[in-house]
């Protein structure tokens, strides 16, 4: 039974990033097609006055963050740092417990 569970977890688990991960791509697809399409309005239509690049701009760095979260790089802003800073706490609390006995 506690093995059953165990794969269960495992496979929610394994589940939520590969669907993390998919909606990272999602996002970088939609960035790059948007963003061309956009930097060609702007080349066809005003090629003297240049705009494409703030949109490009702003939600480049939203693709980067999300990239950065999705693969790890900044952990505090993802749901394993909250459950990972939770269990250090209650870890700690138990070993204070336990000094004192």
């Amino acid at each position: 039974m506690e093995s059953n569970y165990n794969e269960e977890e495992r496979y929610k688990k394994a589940k939520k990033r590969v669907e993390e991960i998919k909606g990272f791509y999602g996002n970088l697809t939609a960035y790059i097609v948007v963003n061309l399409f956009l930097m060609a309005i702007n080349l066809l239509t005003s090629p003297e006055h240049l705009w494409f690049y703030w949109p490009m701009l702003g939600w480049g760095i939203g693709v980067v963050f999300h990239g950065l979260r999705v693969f790890n790089y900044m952990p505090f802003l993802g749901k394993d740092w909250e459950e990972r800073k939770m269990k250090e706490y209650m870890d700690e609390e138990d070993r204070r417990k336990n000094e004192w006995r």
